[in-house]
């Protein structure tokens, strides 16, 4: 079984800036894609942005387009989420997920395995 671990959520100011973690023990960092995704309250899980470990190549929702940069530490076996810029509507539950695949996909059912999730909240 994976285990993803995600950190790095908190409170943070709108126009504020976090960064959050996610490490994977063990993982072959070769051939997959890492992906984040968030979950406000009432709403479905979305796609924010996914990593081919490989070659770094990435993919961003449109909403966080040049706000947010996802990136990797191969020798860390982990993936980071710089966040800037942060919106109210930002808001929301942050989840790492795997895709087992060279292939970068944004729906959710295309992902492994999921971390537990870490809160972010924008305040005003």
């Amino acid at each position: 079984q994976v285990q993803l671990v995600e950190s790095g959520g908190g409170l943070v100011q709108a126009g504020g800036s976090l960064r959050l973690s996610c490490v994977v023990p063990g993982l072959t960092f070769s051939t997959y894609i890492m992906g984040w995704f968030r979950q406000a309250p009432g709403k479905e899980r979305a796609f924010v942005a996914a990593i081919r470990l490989r070659d770094g190549s990435a993919l961003y929702a449109d909403s966080v387009k040049g706000r947010f940069t996802i990136s990797r530490d191969n020798a860390k076996n982990t993936v980071y989420l710089q966040m800037n810029s942060l919106k109210l509507e930002d808001t929301a539950v942050y989840y790492c997920a795997e895709r087992r695949s060279s292939v970068i996909r944004m729906a959710p059912s295309t992902y492994d395995y999921w971390g537990q999730g870490t809160q972010v909240t924008v305040s005003s």
